[in-house]
């Protein structure tokens, strides 16, 4: 830096931006601020949070509310994802996003598949989301602020928070997938949360399958379990939930 001072931003690398991916595939609810349109201050409020097949964050909200009227108005917005735990939450790690907000039309793919994905994460949103004045939105991100503890912050762009590579082929087996799992293998399912997310025994469901892992959730905890590496191709999906399920059985 000009000044002399060290620059508090370090270079973002494959840790980086795994947790950054983590922090966003397992939220749930996250802070959004947008610009009011009365007077263009800054305006945050709470929503519920799921991801599209890409990453890409995905909220349902109401055209009664303050931050849809916003988003209406001025699509620019920030999402901030990430929980705290036990002791100081500033010691937690946090995800802050940019992003453009669009409105996903009923009747079209786009909305179709956000929809099956956020119900999967959020199944009691099916009481109400199908009324009129309800719609899903995209929250296209544009770049992002990820704050992994102290001392440990990093810029990233779209491209190092999304899931890139042609999708299609997943989002038409993932739902197929994702009941035969629960349904069939229920077993395996959990096998998986105590295995590879360490977590306590119980009904985990799965709730979404991407290229990078799959998300997995019980009550209000979710879990995110990467596979061993990215897959190229939809096919390589049952393998590799039938290698991981070899796996954690055995251990």
């Amino acid at each position: 830096m000009e000044d002399g001072k060290k620059d508090p931003i370090l270079e973002t690398d494959a840790e980086a931006i795994r947790l950054a991916k983590t922090l966003l595939r397992t939220a749930r609810f996250g802070a959004l601020a947008t610009l009011d349109p009365a007077d263009g201050a800054p305006l945050a409020t709470r929503v519920a949070v799921a991801t599209d097949m890409d990453g890409t964050p995905l909220i349902l909200v109401s055209a009664l509310s303050a931050h849809t009227k916003a988003l209406a108005a001025d699509p620019r917005c920030s999402l901030l994802v990430g929980e705290p735990g036990k002791g100081d939450p500033l010691a937690h790690a946090r995800l802050t996003i940019k992003a453009r907000a669009e409105k996903l039309e009923r009747g079209m793919p786009a909305h179709d598949h956000a929809a099956r994905r956020y119900l999967n994460r959020h199944p009691k949103a099916r009481l109400y989301a199908d009324f009129p004045d309800f719609a899903f939105f995209r929250l296209s991100p544009e770049s992002a602020l990820l704050n992994g503890g102290f001392a440990r912050a990093y810029r990233l762009n779209r491209e190092e928070i999304l899931t890139d590579g042609p999708l299609q082929a997943f989002l038409d087996m993932e739902q197929r997938a994702v009941d035969h799992m629960n349904e069939d293998h229920a077993d395996a399912v959990e096998n998986y949360a105590v295995h590879f997310a360490k977590a306590e025994r119980g009904k985990w469901a799965l709730t979404g399958i991407d290229p990078e892992g799959i998300d997995l959730a019980k009550g209000d905890e979710i879990r995110r379990v990467l596979f061993q590496e990215r897959l190229s191709d939809a096919s390589q999906v049952r393998p590799a939930l039938v290698d991981m399920a070899r796996k954690a059985r055995s251990a």
